[in-house]
């Protein structure tokens, strides 16, 4: 069979793919991107945009309901001060499939920007050979092929989960009423945001984590924060917990533990991690090596272990956020195009986990750093003591910032409190910079902003406190 010929073949829809594909065709590119599903990949269909748009829906839920704190009076509540609110659920499931549509549909439109350059092909792409794909019964080959196929959820090998309606965090968005009791198991970020969101929406929410605390890959101290944001909220946190076992029962399911306790619920939503879509791919015959955990192995500048192939985005073993794979689409492109400057090694990568408060952070923890041996001064302090957060009541969370001793340069902070997200792009410039953090010191913040506290923070170092 002979396969019709492009430049470049883009396989995936992602948040690398799109931008990619867009500025290879207006360069002059004969583009292919083959998308199997609908366009956008996991930001837009089931990450990003669904959920930090319910998310919203249930924090206004939540500051209506604890408006009284504020003075504020919206209605007949309960003894403790709350206020009754009442969440149309199906009203704000409609909401978020609206946005995901909005954004779906800019992404068409996008792609049909790209002219007789770029061409979308609809359906599922598998190597057949170097640089050689199969669509549809179709065979398509080009001299630069880049693998954007993302991730999906993990099954994790509990006993008795196969047999149990569990829900991923796609299905959970979807479903078409309030669960009335929700299990998590797992206390990343995913289970972090979704359990909260739930709560706030009116469900009774279980969180079950195996770590000492949740968002385990952080400081105990960030973990330990929002863990007790979550039990003021009415969510049961239940960390050191092993699941040896899941069954269905009579209304809902039962979750075992390794010590014996039994936790019940109507509802279990397993947030365990995330694997590549890489297993149905066809990699073995196009010489494209995988790692032992599915990830397309890919050197710093996204080349595989075949010629003119590239991975990026989630496909490849990198923190897997949005901004990556988007970040990882500028780098190709310079490669792709002669003009390479930099590789993906050495980024300062942020996060942002969108429970309420936020939690965000950039670079080394405080217990990273202690165990690779980095020497660090520690500027810490609690949310609380931020006159803004005072004001607007806003208290939870804490700024910790990690300094070199010997250059005074930022080499990691976390921030957990209102409004984080935002906050940290001030270590995301001052790092990118290289800008020692003496010159957020001797800044003139406004009073009162959130940002006084970063300044703060590192005033209470000695070598800052004259400042």
């Amino acid at each position: 069979m002979t396969a019709e010929t492009a430049d470049v073949i883009i396989i995936g829809t992602g948040q690398a793919g799109v931008p990619l594909a867009s500025k290879l065709a207006a360069a002059g590119q004969r583009v292919l991107i083959v998308e199997r599903g609908v366009l956008g990949g996991t930001c837009v269909n089931s990450g990003c945009t669904p959920t930090k748009t319910m998310i919203a829906s249930a924090r206004a839920a939540h500051v209506a309901r604890t408006a009284g704190r504020l003075g504020v009076r919206l209605g007949r509540g309960d003894d403790d001060g709350s206020a009754e609110v009442r969440v149309d659920f199906s009203a704000v499931v409609a909401r978020k499939n609206a946005m995901v549509q909005r954004w779906r549909q800019g992404i068409e439109k996008r792609l049909a920007a790209g002219g007789s350059n770029l061409t979308l092909l609809r359906g599922h792409a598998r190597f057949v050979a170097e640089r050689e794909i199969d669509v549809a019964g179709r065979r398509y080959s080009a001299n630069a092929v880049v693998i954007n196929v993302g991730a999906r959820p993990v099954v994790p090998p509990i006993a008795g989960l196969a047999a149990v309606p569990c829900l991923d965090s796609h299905q959970v968005m979807d479903l078409p009423s309030l669960p009335g009791h929700l299990v998590v198991l797992g206390g990343g970020y995913v289970g972090c945001e979704l359990g909260q969101m739930f709560r706030r929406f009116g469900s009774r929410v279980t969180i079950v984590e195996r770590a000492p605390h949740l968002l385990a890959a952080l400081d105990d101290d960030v973990g330990a924060a929002i863990e007790q944001v979550f039990r003021d909220e009415g969510i049961t946190v239940e960390v050191n917990a092993e699941v040896t076992r899941v069954a269905a029962v009579d209304g809902g399911v039962a979750v075992t533990l390794a010590d014996g306790r039994e936790l019940r619920g109507t509802h279990l939503l397993v947030a365990s991690g995330r694997r590549p879509n890489t297993d149905d791919l066809g990699c073995d015959r196009a010489g494209i090596a995988l790692g032992p955990k599915g990830f397309i192995v890919a050197d710093d500048r996204y080349r595989t272990s075949a010629g003119g192939v590239y991975a990026v985005g989630d496909a490849i073993d990198q923190p897997q956020f949005t901004h990556v794979a988007w970040d990882d689409h500028r780098i190709l492109f310079e490669g792709l195009m002669g003009k390479a400057t930099r590789g993906r090694g050495g980024r300062h990568i942020p996060f942002t986990v969108f429970t309420d408060p936020q939690i965000a952070g950039i670079g080394l923890g405080e217990r990273e750093a202690r165990a690779k041996g980095v020497p660090v001064e520690v500027a810490s302090l609690p949310f609380r003591n931020v006159a803004r957060a005072i004001e607007v009541d806003e208290l939870a969370g804490l700024i910790k910032v990690l300094i070199d001793p010997a250059t005074e340069q930022v080499v990691g902070a976390v921030i957990v409190g209102a409004e984080a997200g935002e906050l940290l792009h001030v270590f995301v410039a001052l790092m990118q910079a290289k800008a020692p953090a003496r010159t957020l010191v001797e800044a003139e913040f406004v009073h009162p902003a959130y940002a006084e506290g970063l300044q703060s923070a590192l005033m209470k170092l000695p070598r800052f406190s004259a400042g």
